[in-house]
């Protein structure tokens, strides 16, 4: 498996390892609960370095990027960050990605752990354009604070006030060396997000968990990060995403554009966004004693098969029984009644509002 800078600190703070997507990556330290809560009531910290991190160079950079993904990336500009997806051919998921621009012929790209080395033999080989893509995953590290109390800890940290708004960076040199500090985030509370050169991923580490020390920061695995992204109902790739899953039926026709010309796999994203997706990504709430994870099937209530759970726990900080489910559009209506079979017993569960959980002031 492979470990990112960061391994041997959390082994010292005594984080459960299991692997994730290739990697060796902390489940939690103190508990997921506790670092769940952490996370929406103080700070998180999260070592995100085994993301994937692509560079692109060339005069046609742009437009390479317009036709391989479905957002519209002429929206740009210099310092502002796009969440986007790459698509394939039938119209489903090769990738959620978050793109960074820094000038109309560079761009950075953050791609998920387990697709990186996919997305990067994708990106070369629908490449018809004069520009080019590298590979620089192990040149970075990256490192999620968030939390309420983020950004006072960053300020600290860094000596001088953070005025980048929110899906924008900047660089930025932290304990000598040259970072990238983006403005997002996976958890539905404010921070960054800082890539970090691999070698002083460490250092930046140590030195975030000792600013924010006073405030109550908390290390926080995969485990919680699992729980505070579904509270938030963002999507996570083999789960809501996936090469058969068009974003339409995702619930990402936002980062759909349909305005900017031709991009792989157009004609069925645009059939489903005008006419219709066959399925489409509901949340719910599970009323009956149980957990409905993922795997486990929705059913009608008069018994039929109409899709299947992508995510499911009961989270901290709503105390109850929730997930996510793909299922026939037909039976999307709020509040409309479902059964989830889990392990040959059927739990009654509706349709839910999302997302589950929204930060005050958002």
């Amino acid at each position: 498996m492979k470990r990112t800078p960061l391994y041997e600190a959390h082994v010292k703070l005594g984080a459960k390892m299991v692997e994730f997507g290739g990697w060796e990556m902390p489940i939690q330290y103190s508990g997921i609960i506790q670092e769940h809560t952490a996370t929406r009531t103080q700070a998180g910290l999260f070592d995100v370095s085994h993301m994937g991190e692509i560079e692109l160079k060339g005069p046609e950079a742009e437009k390479a990027l317009n036709y391989l993904t479905c957002n519209d990336v002429r929206k740009l500009v210099d310092g502002k960050a796009q969440y986007s997806a790459i698509t394939n051919e039938q119209g489903g998921l090769v990738d959620d990605i978050i793109i960074y621009r820094f000038s109309p012929t560079h761009y950075f790209i953050c791609v998920n752990a387990s697709n990186s080395d996919k997305d990067f033999a994708w990106f070369k080989s629908k490449n018809k354009f004069n520009c080019e893509f590298t590979n620089v995953s192990t040149e970075w590290g990256q490192i999620a604070l968030q939390g309420p109390k983020a950004v006072s800890i960053f300020e600290r940290l860094s000596g001088s006030p953070l005025s980048t708004p929110y899906f924008h960076f900047t660089k930025m040199k932290l304990l000598g060396a040259e970072c990238i500090v983006a403005r997002t985030g996976y958890t539905g509370e404010d921070g960054v997000e800082i890539f970090v050169p691999a070698k002083k991923t460490a250092d930046l580490w140590h030195s975030i968990l000792e600013t924010g020390a006073q405030d109550g920061i908390s290390p926080v695995g995969l485990g919680a990060r699992d729980s505070l992204r579904l509270e938030a109902c963002l999507s996570l790739y083999g789960h809501e995403l996936g090469d058969d899953v068009s974003p339409i039926e995702s619930g990402l026709s936002w980062i759909v554009k349909l305005d900017k010309g031709d991009f792989i796999g157009r004609a069925t994203i645009e059939k489903h966004k005008t006419q219709g997706a066959p399925r489409s990504l509901i949340g719910f709430y599970v009323d009956s004693p149980g957990i409905v994870r993922q795997g486990d099937k929705i059913l009608s209530l008069d018994g039929k098969e109409i899709g299947v759970t992508t995510s499911g726990t009961r989270t901290p900080t709503l105390n109850r029984a929730l997930g996510l489910a793909l299922v026939d559009s037909k039976f999307t209506k709020m509040d409309s009644k479902l059964e989830a079979l889990v392990r040959d017993r059927k739990l009654e569960c509706h349709v839910a509002q999302t997302p589950f959980y929204k930060r005050p002031g958002k």
